[in-house]
């Protein structure tokens, strides 16, 4: 009886562990279970370099949303960005692709415009303007290319 006693205590620690790591690995690793209030729009770049599905999008350094996918159209990269429904956009808004720090990790910012028309789900943001790409300068001043 002790025996049985005990090892149903172990189990219901160990079964509320997993519960507590698999909750953590959801909010740590900001994964979606169930996508929330969202809607999508495109932007196409000329070069989309470190931007990968899941980077964020942010606009005034605040969170608003995610990239959801990066295609090849002709020579162009179109991600496709799911933006929080709270947030407004404009068809003169300008997508950016940024770096954290000197070597910190790309992320995608907005520039909202205020002139424009509402941005509809499926739009696409015109305005683009493609990440610094430290090799290539770093390579073009080695050359003797650099203006």
């Amino acid at each position: 009886m002790e025996k049985t006693k005990l090892e149903m205590v172990v189990g219901v620690f160990v079964l509320v562990g997993l519960l507590c790591l698999a909750y953590l690995s959801v909010k740590l690793g900001k994964l979606e279970l169930v996508s929330g209030d969202v809607y999508e729009v495109e932007a196409q770049f000329n070069s989309a370099s470190g931007i990968k599905p899941g980077s964020t999008i942010e606009i005034a350094g605040v969170e608003v949303g995610r990239v959801r996918g990066i295609t090849l159209i002709e020579d162009r990269a179109k991600v496709t960005l799911a933006v929080s429904n709270t947030v407004k956009l404009y068809t003169d808004t300008i997508a950016s692709i940024k770096t954290r720090g000197i070597i910190g990790e790309k992320f995608l910012a907005l520039t909202p415009g205020g002139g424009g028309d509402r941005l509809k789900p499926g739009g696409t943001i015109r305005d683009t303007e493609s990440g610094l790409d430290l090799e290539e300068l770093v390579s073009q001043y080695v050359h003797g290319k650099v203006n």
